[in-house]
């Protein structure tokens, strides 16, 4: 296990105007479940193969236990990647696929079918260990690639969006053993992923970035509740949180004809703004009050839409004279269709303010 250390990481491809990560920091504590979250093209995998060696750094510095990696060879920084292709040798089967990388070390015959077969029985391959990658599914192949990892006992894990090429069912139950895996092993781990989903039920804290920069780091759910800027407020749910102008007035925000609380916020948080951005979660808003006592407002909405999802149902609204889209969650069992007109309850404890100008979200600072 290991610490990792990440110190003004930057990369510029040749040939590109652009930088791909811009002065990336981030530390990554002994035996946790790091995820780089990010939409394609935030410079994520760049990140990722920096660490592993694979790619030059064009500034900064990456440290594991203390020890500058910039100048190690890939080889010996004691580092194992798990890629989205399962990049396996089809002429090998499961034991040779497993057993490969500990030969090229030189580790003794017992040693590697130790290892090997003790990996196998964790992920459940030892009724595959003579199969060839062509006669094994999707998920047994990434079993195998995570197996090839976990055989080098390496000080740290990388993992680049190794999911991805599963179907749906295969996914959940990949990304559960996973976890469970890395549970056990408590092996320092840094996964890199655009799926949201992922992020949110694998890692202990989520580094979400955009444009090669850290936008916010923090656990799951912290971030999911705090988030610093519209961008990580939209990237974050799904569906993502409803932004929408509002017109302030003295302690209160006016969205349509209906008045909005803003106890939480004072005069002097909210500034010289007279429009910022209201941010409501989906979840947030009701269509029967859920227990008694909660400070929810009624607002009058027309349905444009109805989406049944089996477990719950999305409701797509509209202000009376707006355009804007205002999505709610709410049961299963709804019987409100497209084009009625419906009296929703909006949980202003729960609401977000952001600056229309900066994006970045305005703090609460009233109990």
């Amino acid at each position: 296990m290991a610490v990792v250390a990440i110190e003004g990481l930057s990369k510029r491809y040749p040939g590109s105007s652009e930088t791909a990560v811009k002065d990336f920091s981030l530390a990554i504590a002994d035996g946790e479940f790091m995820v780089l979250l990010g939409p394609s093209g935030c410079g994520k995998s760049s990140v990722l193969r920096m660490i592993a060696g694979l790619e030059p750094i064009t500034a900064g510095t990456i440290a594991i236990d203390g020890r500058v990696m910039n100048q190690v060879p890939a080889k010996r920084r004691d580092i194992a990647m798990v890629f989205q292709s399962y990049a396996l040798y089809p002429h090998m089967d499961v034991f040779n696929n497993l057993a490969f990388g500990l030969r090229r070390r030189s580790v003794p015959s017992a040693e590697i079918d130790r290892r090997v077969r003790q990996a196998a029985d964790k992920l459940g391959l030892t009724a595959f260990l003579r199969r060839k990658p062509h006669a094994l599914s999707g998920g047994q192949r990434q079993r195998v690639a995570l197996g090839r990892a976990i055989v080098r006992e390496p000080k740290v894990f990388l993992f680049d969006e190794p999911l991805s090429n599963l179907d749906a069912a295969l996914r959940v139950s990949t990304r559960n053993e996973l976890i469970r895996q890395q549970h056990e092993i408590g092996i320092t781990t840094i996964y890199v992923t655009h799926d949201q989903v992922e992020a949110m039920t694998m890692g202990h804290r989520i580094c979400i970035m955009d444009h090669g920069e850290v936008v916010q780091t923090g656990a799951p759910l912290e971030v999911y509740r705090n988030p610093v800027n519209t961008f990580v407020a939209r990237f974050l749910g799904n569906p993502p949180m409803n932004l929408v102008p509002i017109e302030l007035g003295e302690f209160s925000g006016q969205l349509g004809s209906i008045c909005i609380p803003l106890r939480s916020w004072s005069a002097k948080a909210l500034g010289q703004a007279r429009s910022v951005l209201l941010g409501i979660r989906p979840e947030d808003l009701y269509e029967t009050r859920p227990r008694p006592g909660d400070d929810l407002v009624p607002i009058a909405m027309r349905v444009s839409a109805v989406e049944p999802l089996g477990a719950e149902t999305l409701l797509v609204l509209t202000l009376d004279g707006d355009t804007t889209d205002i999505v709610a969650r709410v049961g299963r069992d709804t019987r409100l269709r497209a084009g009625e007109r419906a009296t929703i309850l909006l949980d202003t404890a729960q609401i977000h303010m952001f600056d229309l100008t900066t994006t970045g979200v305005i703090p609460r600072d009233l109990p």
